[in-house]
């Protein structure tokens, strides 16, 4: 948010001075300002840029863990050996959790 430092700022005695009911009434005016929208109804209207591809499978070939791979045990993902940290409790270690 911009500031603008030229305009006058408010003194001690002008914060003392706003009443409660101001204050209240600020307020109130701030929360009924507020409006509920649906999430799922505002992504409906959202179109990405390019081509449409609401109509697509996504196909991803999964391959099991290699002989030379690991999981390691604290972020449970696939490592090559060669990341190996150290074993903890005789669970794998990847650097990167060490």
């Amino acid at each position: 948010m911009a500031t603008d430092y030229d305009t006058p700022r408010k003194t001690d005695d002008d914060v003392d001075s706003d009443s409660l009911e101001e204050l209240k009434a600020r307020r109130n005016d701030k929360s009924t300002s507020a409006v509920d929208v649906d999430e799922f109804e505002q992504a409906e209207g959202l179109e990405l840029p390019g081509a449409d591809l609401s109509n697509e499978e996504l196909s991803v070939r999964v391959l099991p863990r290699q002989a030379d791979e690991f999981t390691c045990m604290s972020c449970f993902l696939v490592h090559h050996r060669s990341q190996l940290s150290r074993e903890k409790n005789g669970q794998p270690i990847c650097r990167d959790c060490d």
